[in-house]
């Protein structure tokens, strides 16, 4: 809603105002009481994207105290645009995921391409040059022709943007169901490399200090993006929302980059920030507010597009491509030269002054004048209800005895690899430039991404991970397992974890049972990284992800960042050669709860998920990541959606257009289905040499890690037997045509 067209500047505020800036009464009584006055029109527009659930946290925030967020390796936590974290050598790489869900289901390829633009530039406002990006993606139901429409232009979105600016995009997730048909989620990670020395924040220096205006002119687009479409729940006017979406621009983001980093080689500049969620409003207020200072500017000296814009059009506009710099005196010729170099338009627009509101001028007259900390600090720290959801009660178990096992399972398996949540993602990968700037060691398709660090033996491990049915029938332990998967998916690619990024996607906050699940998330998150000994440093929160009352699953997605010491230790989850021996780390339980076999073979999504025990799961990585050091191994592979079964087909695939067969042969007590196709956490399968299996074996009796050799790669089938009885037998080259075109199958319907 762009309120500067319905709402006349010089307008009474009226308590249908006040509401139609997504403020409540109480709000406005504290602006009242803060101020000593009532705010004008525009002021009042501040207050309403600064207060918004969206920039404020005003419902999470206490919550999010309770995550780690400090280690030795620690350079910047939460607070600034990106964390960033030490690596050696001089090194450090700055990260953060975030979200763009409501403007990605609104305007799906605009949406995802300024999602993708906006975690960019969080990323080199650090200072840091963008090496890697990745994303967690949610769409509905496949078969509905809407979801379809929104994954093509979602995917295209981010293809788009990332290739266009230079910056690869080199992993994510996606997963399907129905509980997204009403509400996507678009979460964008990104990754930059930058000198430990040379790190910026969003400060603003010295009293005096010039504030520079750089990037795309101003335009009307995007305005209320945060207070009005980020921080509401969907209902009957979310299709006339689509002006509060804003246009990427991604050759004037590439220029951008460039001009930044150059422009961050001089100690002149003092501080900087991106113009995100709330635009020139948030940089200014959030950059005064960390400087302790206050700021002037004049909106006449803002570079605009639109002819007719007003201050409150200016100060809420969400134009993307935009950045503000606080450089000292006397240097305004040099930044001048290097951004016309680069083609961007540039403006002084004000100066840091010593009282710590920010004031400002339009047309010859003073339009705002706030305090900062009202502004930034004001917002109530609401203290939500939490009540445990009743839906627990009639989800939370299921009885095996109930669901038939099967004698032959070659139809689950083949179901399963073609089911979208599991089928190869090729089709959105081979979309996106993965291989741009050359650094790219793993593509995508494996456990986790690996980037090498040019100039050094190092090389960067990423992976994103949520499974949100986990989190819908137990937040803590949904959310604890999202870390456990993560950190394994980096230790598979033979990194050690070093740091985690988050993006909490749940629904409306004013309901109790929302706000149940939002804080047993994070306890659950809190607890595992406290155990596991990653420091959260930063990320997003990300509410009202509802439409008409229906939420989404609650969605806690993360990504973990790890660091291989030595490129030439980089493993991946394709089998090598034939003739190796295949073993699993871990052990098999009788879990099914909240499994995809369930899902896809009886629709059933109920149970409870699988149980994470902390301890062994770090003795499972510990072993892993030291049979990758010492070279034992050819292939490592969590154990994940699927099961075993899944994942050893996975394995058949992955390497390098290859395709392997293989023969499982287990012996177990356990009932087929959950044998083949339950999810038990804590487990990665390995291949190896079989003139190393006794070596190997004697390394998990050191770890006290449970090993087992349960089959040979080689051959043209997959066959496994379960006591000596055949389950399954398949042509490999029929169940990879299965897996590999899945997806792109049911993307291309979009008729």
């Amino acid at each position: 809603m762009d309120n500067s067209k319905k709402i006349q500047p010089g307008a009474e505020i009226t308590p249908a105002i006040v509401a139609q800036h997504g403020l409540t009464a109480a709000e406005f009584r504290r602006i009242r009481d803060l101020l000593n006055r009532a705010p004008n029109l525009t002021e009042l527009g501040i207050f309403s994207v600064m207060w918004s659930e969206h920039c404020s946290y005003k419902s999470s925030r206490a919550h999010l105290k309770k995550l780690p967020v400090t280690s030795p390796k620690v350079l910047q936590g939460p607070g600034e645009n990106a964390g960033v974290i030490d690596i050696g050598d001089g090194i450090a790489v700055a990260f953060k995921i975030e979200s763009h869900n409501h403007p990605s289901f609104i305007e799906p390829r605009q949406g995802a391409a300024t999602g993708v633009g906006g975690i960019m530039r969080d990323i080199f406002t650090m200072g840091a040059r963008p090496i890697a990006l990745m994303n967690s993606l949610r769409f509905g139901d496949l078969e509905e022709r809407r979801t379809r429409f929104l994954l093509n232009g979602v995917v295209d979105g981010i293809a788009s943007y990332g290739n266009c600016a230079g910056v690869p995009t080199v992993g994510g997730e996606i997963y399907f169901d129905s509980c997204y048909n009403g509400n996507i989620l678009v979460n964008a990670f990104c990754l930059g490399l930058v000198k430990s020395d040379r790190i910026f924040r969003a400060g603003t220096g010295g009293v005096g200090n010039q504030i520079l205006y750089v990037g795309s002119k101003t335009g009307r687009d995007g305005i209320h993006g945060a207070s009005l479409l980020a921080s509401a729940e969907f209902d009957e006017t979310t299709e006339g929302k689509r002006p509060t979406v804003q246009v990427g621009d991604p050759f004037t983001e590439k220029l951008l980059i460039e001009a930044c980093l150059e422009l961050f080689a001089f100690d002149w500049v003092a501080g900087v920030q991106d113009m995100g969620a709330a635009g020139l409003t948030s940089s200014a207020f959030e950059m005064a507010h960390r400087a302790g200072t206050g700021v002037r500017m004049d909106l006449a000296k803002v570079p605009l597009r639109e002819d007719g814009m007003v201050a409150y059009d200016i100060l809420l506009s969400e134009s993307q491509e935009r950045m503000l710099f606080v450089i000292e005196p006397g240097h305004e010729n040099e930044a001048a030269a290097i951004l016309d170099k680069w083609g961007l338009n540039a403006a002084i627009i004000g100066e840091v002054i010593a009282e710590p509101c920010v004031r400002i001028q339009f047309d010859g007259r003073e339009v705002v004048n706030l305090p900062v900390s009202a502004v930034v600090d004001g917002a109530l720290e609401l203290r939500r209800e939490t009540k445990r959801p009743e839906y627990l009660d009639q989800v939370a178990h299921i009885n095996l005895h109930e669901l038939p096992d099967f004698s032959r399972g070659d139809t689950a398996l083949k179901k399963l690899l073609a089911c979208p949540n599991i089928a190869s993602k090729e089709w959105v990968f081979e979309q996106y430039d993965h291989a741009v700037r050359l650094n790219t060691l793993v593509l995508p398709g494996s456990d986790a991404a690996v980037l090498r660090i040019k100039d050094t033996q190092k090389a960067v491990a990423i992976s994103v991970d949520c499974n949100s049915r986990y989190c819908y029938l137990d937040p803590y332990e949904g959310a604890a397992i999202a870390v456990a998967e993560a950190c394994r998916n980096v230790v598979c690619s033979g990194a050690q974890p070093i740091g985690l990024t988050n993006c909490l996607n749940f629904g409306n906050p004013e309901k109790p049972e929302i706000m149940w699940q939002f804080e047993q998330a994070v306890e659950g998150m809190a607890d595992a990284c406290r155990f596991f000994g990653i420091p959260v440093v930063s990320g997003n929160v990300s509410l009202y992800n509802e439409t008409k009352g229906d939420a989404i699953y609650p969605t806690p997605t993360v990504a973990v960042v790890g660091i291989i010491e030595n490129q030439k230790r980089v493993m991946t989850q394709g089998f090598k050669k034939s003739g190796d021996q295949i073993a699993l780390i871990g052990f098999t339980m009788e879990e099914l709860g909240g499994t995809e076999y369930l899902k896809i073979m009886f629709d059933r999504g109920e149970g409870k998920p699988p149980v994470l025990d902390r301890a062994r799961e770090k003795q499972v990585q510990s072993f892993c990541g030291e049979l990758i050091r010492k070279e034992l191994i050819a292939s490592a592979h969590d154990c994940s959606e699927g099961g075993l079964a899944v994942a050893v087909a996975e394995s058949c695939f992955s390497y390098g257009g290859k395709t392997f067969g293989a023969t499982l042969a287990l012996e177990s007590t356990l009932r087929n289905d959950t044998l083949l196709f339950g999810e038990t956490q804590s487990r990665i399968i390995i291949s190896f040499p079989e003139e190393r299996a006794d070596e190997i074996a004697n390394m998990a009796a050191a770890f006290s890690a449970n090993f087992s050799l349960i089959g040979k790669v080689g051959g043209t089938h997959f066959t496994v037997t379960v006591n000596e009885k055949e389950v399954i037998k398949q042509k490999i080259s029929v169940l990879k045509k299965l897996w590999a075109t899945s997806l792109g199958n049911y993307a291309r319907q979009i008729t």
